[in-house]
């Protein structure tokens, strides 16, 4: 029986996948700057990696360390450490199995959770939503990017794919940044999306990050109560970063064990993600 009419709902970015060398340096950063704390060890068959868990926020962070040949081998050869996947918690994981089985996608699954690779640079690990007290300077992850040579033609794999509605997606654009695509979000009142877009300037930082590796994530967002503490912090730390108003910080990827993670007070992201009227007048 063909399974047209199923649908799938992502709920939220829950979770990030960094691939290191050496995740002991990494989870040091991730405590100090943003307070993050240890939830375990284990190993990702399908990877080939030993992973370290973190809690941050409503979700986590995972270190994926080699461990033998795999694909987190062949990543930390060809970038070193990098943002490497991200993880999208899911309504319903027998839907998505089922979905994924009607498309003939190839998958792998180990415990509760679904690794994948969309293609176009998008590679993901998908599991049951399971929400946590926030850990931490983050209140959660909303936006990982990626970077892509057809907007358009992605968006629409991975709408089909996982069942979005293309009314919830917002267009988005950037002069300044050499940008312009589209913010997948999987529900109308919630920030939580895949922002896909192509860079359309080389001679802008994304530009030249995507001319050196092509299709790829790019970066994270995450929402926080406490961007001032967060600054200052980083300052003291020594951590590069580049604010942007009193709304927006950006943390360079040494910081953060290779990671490009973008920090908004709560709620400014709607002034981009077509609800501006979502965007409260003052931090909680």
């Amino acid at each position: 029986m063909k399974l047209t009419n199923l649908r799938v709902v992502l709920t939220r970015i829950d979770r990030i996948q960094v691939a290191v060398p050496d995740p002991a340096p990494v989870a040091d950063a991730w405590s100090a700057l943003l307070g993050a704390e240890g939830a375990g060890d284990d190993t990702v068959a399908c990877l080939g990696a030993r992973r370290t868990t973190l809690r941050l926020g409503t979700g986590w962070v995972e270190l994926l360390q080699p461990a033998g040949d795999g694909p987190v081998a062949d990543a930390v050869e060809r970038r070193g450490a990098h943002l490497y996947a991200a993880g999208i918690a899911v309504a319903d994981p027998t839907e998505l199995r089922l979905r994924l089985g009607e498309r003939d996608v190839v998958h792998h699954v180990e415990g509760d959770q679904v690794f994948l690779d969309v293609g176009h640079g998008l590679r993901l690990v998908l599991g049951p939503d399971k929400p946590e007290p926030p850990v931490g300077a983050v209140d959660e992850l909303y936006e990982v990017t990626n970077l892509v040579d057809d907007a358009e033609a992605t968006v629409q794999t991975i709408a089909d794919l996982f069942g979005l509605h293309p009314s919830f997606f917002a267009p988005i654009s950037s002069d300044e940044y050499g940008y312009s695509g589209v913010l997948t979000l999987f529900h109308p009142d919630r920030l939580h999306r895949i922002e896909v877009i192509h860079p359309h300037d080389e001679t802008k930082t994304m530009g030249r990050f995507y001319r050196r590796f092509g299709e790829s994530l790019y970066m994270c967002f995450a929402e926080t109560g406490d961007l001032p503490g967060v600054t200052q912090r980083a300052a003291d730390l020594g951590v590069a970063t580049t604010p942007v108003g009193d709304h927006t910080l950006f943390v360079h990827p040494p910081g953060l064990g290779g990671v490009m993670l973008g920090l908004s007070r709560r709620t400014y992201a709607w002034t981009w993600s077509g609800r501006p009227q979502r965007v409260e007048s003052e931090t909680r």
